[in-house]
């Protein structure tokens, strides 16, 4: 049996997921854009395209979509977990529930599609699984610490996969994007628009956390050096072609900046720095 080159993206109805899936399949790849709503990913069958549901927070709808491709193509050949997005807000006041919503999506999806993959990976002894992360996997800005959270948790999980799977002829990416140009910071502010509109002792430092958040990303002095979706796109094509693809893959500017600020400045020097920005609740 041939080695399958089927591509599974998870999260392409907007963004980066859809960008990722258009080069992809314009360069030739057989792609499977999936997504929990397959009437929003029209333009992408209409490219070339499969489209297969897939919601990453229930486990019967990923099985089938794996099995899906894998009855076509005897595996999945290159896994992009993209799917996810933001919860913000003050830790002390986001839900619980949200909390594990937050890492249902942006953590547990990511796992188990790569649990279910690997199998097929192991048998032909040839795979790819690119996690997209962001520079907030390596740093934490306030008030965005549950998303933080999972990508440290996505980015710990990798490294660890990396090393296990490696043996098998399968090779683990992680894509660190930096303040990418899409509807991510409009989805942002408003998965914490109850806590915007509190008037506890987080009320003020959520209103500048959600106001900070959205003009980073449209005209803050960073946004100049942000990106659109294909530059994300752009470097999964790369890692899924290069012969010894790197660890990582930072995109953008901005990553590149705030990573290195992060790591030469210290704990007590990055709360400084974002000190500029970001209210100090109760002072």
């Amino acid at each position: 049996m041939a080695t399958s080159r089927a591509v599974l993206v998870t999260g392409t109805s907007s963004g980066i997921g859809k960008a990722i899936a258009l080069r992809l399949v314009k360069a030739g790849w057989p792609v499977y854009a999936t997504a929990r709503n397959t009437a929003a990913l029209a333009d992408l069958q209409a490219a070339g395209c499969k489209v297969l549901a897939c919601d990453v927070t229930d486990e019967a709808s990923m099985a089938a979509c794996v099995a899906a491709i894998e009855a076509e193509h005897g595996a999945v050949g290159v896994l992009v977990n993209n799917a996810g997005y933001s919860q913000s807000g003050a830790v002390e006041e986001v839900p619980v529930a949200a909390m594990r919503k937050q890492f249902e999506t942006n953590v547990w999806g990511a796992v188990r599609l790569a649990q279910l993959v690997l199998p097929g990976m192991r048998a032909q002894r040839s795979g790819r699984i690119v996690n997209i992360s962001s520079m907030g996997g390596e740093l934490v800005f306030p008030g965005g610490g549950v998303y933080h959270a999972s990508k440290y948790a996505l980015e710990a999980l990798s490294d660890a996969l990396r090393f296990e799977v490696a043996g098998f002829g399968v090779q683990v990416v992680v894509v660190q994007p930096g303040l990418i140009r899409t509807a991510f910071s409009d989805a942002a502010t408003s998965a914490m628009s109850g806590a915007i509109e509190s008037k506890g002792p987080y009320g003020a430092f959520n209103a500048q956390v959600a106001k900070s958040t959205h003009t980073a990303y449209t005209e803050g002095p960073m946004a100049r050096f942000g990106g659109a979706p294909d530059a994300v796109a752009e470097v999964v094509e790369r890692a899924i072609t290069a012969a010894r693809p790197r660890t990582r893959y930072r995109v953008t500017w901005s990553a590149t900046i705030f990573m290195t600020l992060r790591r030469w400045l210290g704990d007590r020097g990055w709360d400084r720095l974002v000190g500029d920005t970001f209210p100090r609740p109760g002072v």
